[in-house]
């Protein structure tokens, strides 16, 4: 089951497979048998990452991976989608509703903030999208993230190019001034945040307060110089480095550095933990490590995979090894293109056009199909 699990839900995921295997199985009271079924090989399960706690955006996922698994020719291949592709949701009026695909998950876990769309899952988006039937998933936040990699005593990671954060948010932080002066500024810029502010009175306030006018431009292209105290600089070497679950979570999260910023850089970096915490699993042996420690997971992870599938997953231990794996990365360089919302949203679409996912599908379909011939 080790290194099974782990490609399958990012490995720091695997907490809610585990969590499942506590619940009994009911018995066949009736004493029937089902007719047998074909056996079953592959395998979809759904990974998403989210913040937690108590901030604005809690559950948006800003990592979201697919991990196909071909029991029967042992490979896994572990696809990561960026958080901000462009997805269609249905509605009960008719009308047209698109929104980042990151959101998806808020959206299901609060159907009632949302009245007018259908009832609708991550698992059926993404399936839409990829053309895999999703078979479970497994959702993990921040902390939960944390707790697997210290309770592994860290991770080994391979930095590929050294790379410098200054805008790392700092939790809990988001709404800091800063100092007197700033907090003066943010009162003056407070009645030009709205609808229907008057820009003659903007305008004169940039003439009469130049550091007004710096001020809001700041705010917008470069708030950590207008709100240094919310974000710390993180700094990570090129070569080996041994990361704590903070720093593991640092790594994998950071998306604003010049030499390695960006969704798709980090969504590679993601995929390098996932390998690392694989590496430590199997050689440290992850089931008793877990195991006592369950009930401290219950509130970060949550899974709807089933114990049938669970079993099929812990019957492939023996195999570990034979297992090969691949990665990839949906980006602006393979199949998507970078695009402007009509609310002004920065957004991913396919390149054959917005909601047409065939030419993902035909990607996703070869990679999966042919990394391993």
């Amino acid at each position: 089951m080790k290194k099974i699990i782990i490609i399958i839900i990012g490995i720091f995921l695997a907490l809610g497979v585990f969590y499942f295997l506590k619940i009994p199985q009911s018995n066949n009271k009736a004493g029937l048998l089902p007719s047998p079924k074909p056996e079953k090989t592959t395998y979809n399960f759904l990974l998403l990452g989210f913040g937690g706690g108590v901030h604005e955006g809690t559950y948006l996922t800003d990592t979201i991976m697919v991990a196909h698994v071909d029991t029967k020719i042992k490979k896994a291949t572990l696809f990561s989608i960026p958080r901000d592709l462009w997805v269609s949701l249905p509605t009960k009026s008719g009308a047209d509703f698109h929104t980042k695909i990151n959101a998806v998950y808020q959206l299901e876990l609060f159907p009632k903030d949302y009245p007018d769309l259908k009832q609708t899952s991550t698992k059926i988006v993404v399936s839409q999208i990829t053309g895999l039937p999703i078979d479970g998933y497994v959702s993990v936040n921040f902390e939960g993230f944390t707790k697997v990699i210290d309770i592994l005593e860290g991770i080994d990671v391979e930095v590929k190019r050294s790379f410098t954060d200054l805008e790392y948010p700092i939790e809990g932080k988001e709404k800091e001034l800063c100092d007197k002066e700033t907090e003066d500024l943010f009162k003056k810029a407070e009645p030009f945040t709205t609808p229907g502010f008057n820009p003659e009175e903007r305008n004169q306030l940039f003439k009469d307060e130049p550091k007004f006018e710096e001020f809001m431009k700041n705010a917008t292209d470069s708030p950590e110089l207008v709100f240094p105290c919310r974000y710390e600089k993180l700094e990570f070497k090129a070569g080996a480095n041994h990361l704590d679950g903070t720093m593991a979570l640092k790594f994998a999260r950071s998306r604003h550095s010049p030499d390695d910023g960006g969704d798709f850089n980090r969504a590679l970096r993601q995929q390098q933990v996932i390998e690392a915490i694989k590496n430590k699993v199997i050689n440290l042996g992850f089931i008793p490590k877990i195991i006592p420690l369950m009930n401290e997971f219950k509130d970060d992870v949550k899974t709807d995979i089933g114990l049938n599938i669970i079993k099929k997953l812990i019957s492939q231990a023996d195999k570990v090894k034979e297992y090969k794996t691949t990665t990839f990365v949906l980006t602006d360089q393979n199949v998507l293109k970078n695009t402007i919302s009509d609310d002004r949203q920065y957004i991913l679409i396919p390149r054959e056009g917005m909601d047409n996912w065939k030419g993902i599908q035909k990607i996703i379909n070869s990679t999966s199909s042919a990394s391993f011939k």
